[in-house]
């Protein structure tokens, strides 16, 4: 099946300027992270909720933004994502920010979560309950 989820909604803000008059690199982050937070809310996956009814919780193993087109002061944005692989002991999201008003790509972030055991502070296999529900949201295709 498969759906693109809204998580997140910002704007730009003159203080997200770099010397070259747009949103520098170092913003994207911030909100690429917010969304993600979203995102297992929306997957019926509450993080805050994951530990205590799963035993385990996720970190990030690898982040790789891709800057498409440029953002400035002014612009809204709206953040998608949509789970797109899931292996045995991790999850990898795929995030677009766009623009709120156009439609226009400006970032991707491709997002591998590793879940983690903290009892034994190591990776762990993805709870069944946890993969039924990720599986319910895969990208197919």
């Amino acid at each position: 099946m498969g759906d693109r989820l809204e998580l997140f909604r910002g704007v730009v803000h003159p203080w997200h300027h770099d010397h070259f008059g747009h949103m520098n690199v170092r913003h994207y982050a911030p909100f690429f992270d917010d969304a993600t937070y979203h995102m297992w809310t929306l997957l019926g996956l509450a993080y805050s909720e994951m530990q205590a009814e799963h035993g385990v919780h996720t970190v990030s193993g690898t982040a790789t933004t891709t800057f498409i087109k440029e953002l400035v002061a002014g612009d809204l944005i709206r953040i998608d994502g949509a789970v797109t692989r899931i292996g045995g002991k991790s999850v990898t999201f795929h995030l677009r920010m766009l623009h709120a008003d156009t439609g226009a790509l400006h970032a991707t972030y491709d997002l591998v979560e590793v879940f983690f055991d903290p009892e034994t502070r190591s990776s762990a296999t993805i709870p069944p309950e946890v993969r039924a529900k990720l599986e319910a949201h895969q990208l197919t295709g």
